[in-house]
């Protein structure tokens, strides 16, 4: 096939600069109208413990005066990964199975922290030279509401607990998230590559490998150079796959505004 024919044949370019202009526009708007994915982490750390030593003596973690077998510290993120910004966002931050006691919140890489929404602070609030109520006192032990008035994309924001488990067993600390085209995901913590979760960057990474071995099976011809290129990039297979996943974000981005 003479490609430079091709090349020539006005025709032909003009038909495949629309195709491509198509392609694209098809793959804009799809990336555009997709809906908007939140995500969330939990990270718990044992901060404190009860116990009874009949020589050395006895430890007791304390809430208000009454004893606490065991006290987290419980870190939860939460991630606008899609490519829309948000506006009064609200969350709900619950658990079911420990207590929340105190709390810290920040949208990360800001001076801000988030307030709760009007419903949930009138539900809470407590008159003057009164004490809280029963209900009040179990609501705020089990969840939390709060209004994130932006959330960019890819804004980190991030919540703080305390909290005493009900059972021995480590807590549990969940995000609800109820906005219009959102949806809310949890996600293990993971290794990450280059700010990418490592199987992810691993599997791409093998992916690519698969395609330069067909090269190296193309077009290196002595062994032990094609051994040595192969070795190599195993030894860094997830680093290119992370690059992908990371230029795939920019595009997206960039595509998104």
């Amino acid at each position: 096939m003479d490609w430079a024919i091709l090349l020539d044949n006005k025709y032909l370019i003009a038909i495949a600069s629309s195709l491509c202009g198509i392609v694209l526009a098809v793959v804009t708007q799809q990336i555009l109208n997709k809906r908007g994915l939140f995500t969330y982490f939990v990270h718990h750390n044992r901060v404190g413990v009860s116990a009874d030593d009949a020589i050395f003596g006895s430890v007791r973690v304390t809430w208000n005066a009454q004893p606490i077998a065991n006290l987290y510290s419980s870190t939860v993120d939460l991630i606008n990964q899609s490519v829309k910004d948000y506006e009064n966002v609200v969350v709900r931050a619950f658990a079911n199975d420990t207590i929340l006691l105190t709390e810290k919140t920040e949208i990360v890489g800001t001076t801000r922290i988030l307030n709760w929404t009007g419903d949930y602070a009138q539900r809470l609030a407590v008159p003057a030279g009164q004490a809280p109520t029963d209900a009040q006192r179990d609501l705020y032990s089990r969840q939390r509401e709060y209004l994130i008035p932006v959330m960019n994309r890819g804004q980190l924001v991030r919540f703080h607990y305390l909290n005493a488990p009900r059972t021995q067993n480590q807590p549990t600390v969940w995000l609800d998230v109820l906005h219009k085209g959102v949806k809310v995901r949890f996600r293990v913590p993971q290794p990450q590559t280059l700010g990418v979760p490592q199987p992810t960057a691993a599997l791409l990474g093998v992916a690519i490998g698969l395609i330069l071995l067909g090269y190296i099976i193309a077009f290196v011809s002595t062994l032990w150079v094609a051994a040595v290129l192969a070795l190599v990039y195993g030894f860094i297979a997830q680093v290119p796959g992370a690059l992908v996943v990371r230029l795939w974000r920019r595009m997206k981005e960039w595509l998104g505004g």
